[in-house]
């Protein structure tokens, strides 16, 4: 069993953009921001790739960290933005859940409003303005 998930995103040269604005939203600092032109190997990289980014890691929580790269088009990489992923972030309240939410959602579109669910948790989805899926939750104490 897995004992954290830190899921991994690309972006087409706006990689750190996308990670100052989670930045905003979640705070913390960088544990790891690398370009291109920081590595052992940018000698084999074009001038207009040598500022992406060769790696970001991002805590966003107690045990969590988001991690993203830009794509490397010299090496043949290409981006498709698609929507076979979301990122869950569950919360310590439900103001936390709501100040995330509404952070992630400026300059994107909520596609389910922060709401308490049956299934016992206040739980919204959203796609940010960079067009990733966040789904944020905040799980209520279960009754014993």
């Amino acid at each position: 069993m897995a004992s954290a998930v830190h899921p991994y995103l690309t972006f087409n040269g706006n990689a750190e953009e996308a990670f100052n604005f989670y930045k905003s939203v979640f705070g913390g600092d960088f544990m790891t921001l690398q370009r291109i032109k920081d590595t052992p190997e940018a000698a084999n990289f074009p001038a207009h790739e040598q500022d992406r980014v060769m790696h970001v890691t991002l805590p966003i929580g107690k045990n969590a960290v988001i991690m993203a790269s830009d794509i490397i088009e010299s090496m043949g990489h290409t981006l498709s933005v698609g929507n076979n992923f979301s990122i869950s972030v569950t919360a310590e309240s439900e103001k936390e859940a709501d100040n995330i939410f509404t952070g992630l959602a400026s300059g994107g579109q909520a596609t389910m409003p922060m709401a308490k669910s049956f299934w016992g948790s206040y739980f919204g989805m959203l796609t940010d303005k960079f067009g990733v899926q966040w789904m944020v939750s905040y799980d209520y104490p279960q009754k014993s």
